[in-house]
């Protein structure tokens, strides 16, 4: 099932996507899907929240928000890829590299991504995002994966200068309105367990710049949840977003950074592609 949050009648509603329609859930199952996550991990039927419907609207008349609006937590996993440690120059680390994002660096499907007027070092990242289903602490590995909702995509816009400022990346990571997240997401059940080996992509202006598959995370969905869950309790709606594979515009040479006009588009198979526009910030 692909679910997919968006505006509708100036209220933020939830529905199902099939094919290019969207079936609008009732109001009662929440306004996106985090919160029709929460209120299943609170004990309601998922197939009896999603068996009803408002209305039915065509995709193209609908403007998406980020699936989960507001989520918890947004974890990110760095250097994931062996590929992309060795194009960044790291030595590749045992444990996994976390940073944190913000509500606000978020922006749907075919909303822009906006380049800060701090710096011009805005580059692309695309990767899988993990949406949790249930609450959990010290969760065991080989039960990691029923605490899985479902899974989206994500474009972990970064701004270079600010990432390296710091010893911690957080602050060229959340950026506002750096962070595409959409377009839907793609239950548990309807894709491999774990995501496993389904082959991801990044476009720029059309051009493939990146392109692997997920089979080749290090740190693979299981491993993130658990060793998360050591330290964190993990809710419904967090979102983990799962790094990156090589082919980034920071090291190449000559660097390629995404500019206003640009179009970036990340697709994994299975469960979408995820476009945003390149936008300069406006000026306060």
């Amino acid at each position: 099932m692909k679910l997919v949050s968006f505006l509708y009648k100036n209220a933020s509603r939830v529905g199902v996507l099939e094919d290019e329609q969207v079936r609008i859930l009732p109001i009662d199952c929440g306004h996106d899907v985090g919160t029709l996550v929460a209120k299943a991990a609170q004990g309601a039927s998922f197939a009896e929240l999603t068996d009803g419907t408002d209305a039915t609207v065509a995709l193209a008349d609908v403007t998406l928000l980020p699936p989960v609006t507001e989520p918890g937590k947004i974890i990110c996993v760095g250097l994931n890829y062996k590929d992309h440690t060795a194009e960044s120059d790291y030595q590749q680390p045992d444990y996994p590299t976390f940073f944190l994002r913000l509500t606000t660096s978020l922006t749907a499907h075919d909303a822009p991504i906006e380049r800060p007027l701090a710096s011009d070092s805005l580059d692309f990242e695309g990767e899988l995002a993990i949406i949790i289903g249930k609450a959990g602490r010290h969760v065991a590995r080989e039960s990691a994966l029923d605490y899985v909702f479902g899974y989206s995509v994500f474009n972990d816009g970064s701004v270079r200068e600010y990432q390296f400022k710091s010893p911690q990346w957080t602050i060229g990571k959340t950026f506002d309105k750096t962070g595409g997240f959409g377009p839907a997401v793609v239950t548990a059940d309807a894709l491999p367990a774990g995501a496993h080996g389904l082959d991801i992509q990044t476009r720029l202006n059309g051009e493939v710049v990146q392109s692997s598959n997920t089979r080749y995370m290090i740190h693979d969905v299981a491993e993130l949840i658990t060793v998360l869950s050591e330290a964190i309790t993990l809710e419904p709606g967090d979102v983990i977003v799962a790094g990156t594979p090589a082919g980034i515009g920071w090291a190449r040479n000559p660097r390629l950074l995404m500019r206003d006009g640009d179009v970036c588009e990340v697709t994994i198979e299975g469960i979408g592609t995820l476009r945003n526009p390149i936008v300069d910030e406006a000026q306060w």
